[in-house]
């Protein structure tokens, strides 16, 4: 069996997967292009899910399953794997520790002023911050727009600050960590009653630019927005507009419409903005984690089953 990767894995990585698999053949390029000459003959291809398009799945003759080593599909030339009839799965899941992480990091460095004490060590400034009050977490709301694996650890974290935790997803099924559940509907409630509110949200039709003037509007004025899912969840001139009028209090914002994002932007540089370059979910232990469902899907690929680990529908594309 050849297994294709359009990048190449760390050391760890490669060596786990040939004592796992030493009867199959594993190929490592650079990139797509690179993996070219070999993509006709690939029985699996292994993928970030960015670099494939329709004329890549034409020339796969034999492919019979993607995996993608990311959980978001929105670049996936969908129509053209449908019609093959290919198997697809993702690593959905592994993000949830650096991503929640990362969130509470983000409200705890809005909220304990962290930037204000970065900046007054580099002036040897002993101002005990009298000016700027500093805030807790414990006893505020958190809205959670996705609450799946990424959102419901968020929540869960959260609930060590003693924060009560609101949640928005597609079914609005109760999570043991959430105190209430809305689905889509029930936005503007999410965004009028929260002191917090993070996007775990994908980029669906659904999704795309859900959040607008209005929601804003609705929020307090001393509320944080952090956007980690995806930068199409609303435009920036709507964000600019909330922080610029101060219709929230600060914005941290890993994910943009254009990434990366230009130098000119004006997120870069307002006081009221926390900007990062697309990194809540880094982690030395990314590839490790992504390639332990590789592992485990492989094994249910050899032996014929049908029990993969984060199939997608590829009519739904998630």
């Amino acid at each position: 069996m050849r297994i294709l990767s359009t990048f190449i894995p760390i050391e760890e990585v490669t060596e786990k997967m040939k004592k796992a698999f030493p009867d199959e053949e594993f190929i490592y390029c650079e990139d797509i292009e690179e993996s070219l000459p070999e993509l006709h003959k690939a029985d699996i291809l292994l993928t970030y899910g960015e670099d494939l398009n329709s004329e890549h799945i034409e020339m796969a003759k034999n492919l019979k399953w993607i995996m993608v080593i990311s959980a978001g599909l929105e670049l996936m030339p969908f129509q053209a794997i449908k019609e093959k009839g290919l198997l697809v799965t993702n690593v959905r899941g592994i993000h949830k520790i650096p991503m929640s992480e990362y969130t509470l990091s983000m409200m705890l460095h809005v909220t304990k002023k962290n930037k204000k004490i970065v900046e007054q060590q580099k002036d040897k400034s002993w101002d005990r911050l009298t000016n700027f009050p500093v805030g807790e977490l414990h006893g505020k709301t958190l809205g959670i727009l996705g609450v799946g694996a990424i959102g419901g650890e968020i929540a869960r974290l959260a609930k060590a600050f003693h924060m009560k935790v609101i949640g928005l997803n597609r079914s609005g099924n109760k999570h043991e960590f959430v105190d209430e559940m809305v689905q889509f509907d029930g936005l503007n409630y999410v965004c009028e009653n929260v002191d917090y509110l993070v996007s775990v949200l994908p980029s669906t039709d659904e999704t795309k630019y859900i959040l607008t003037d209005t929601h804003f509007d609705l929020m307090k004025k001393d509320a944080v927005f952090i956007n980690i899912g995806r930068g199409d969840l609303v435009k920036d001139e709507v964000i600019l507009r909330a922080v610029q009028s101060n219709k929230i209090s600060h914005a941290v914002l890993d994910v943009f419409e254009e990434e990366p994002l230009p130098s000119n932007h004006p997120f870069w540089t307002l006081e009221n903005v926390t900007v990062t370059p697309h990194i809540s979910s880094k982690s030395k232990f990314y590839q490790p984690r992504s390639f332990e469902i590789f592992e485990q899907n492989l094994h249910v690929f050899k032996q014929g089953g049908s029990e993969f680990i984060n199939k997608i529908d590829l009519d739904r594309g998630y």
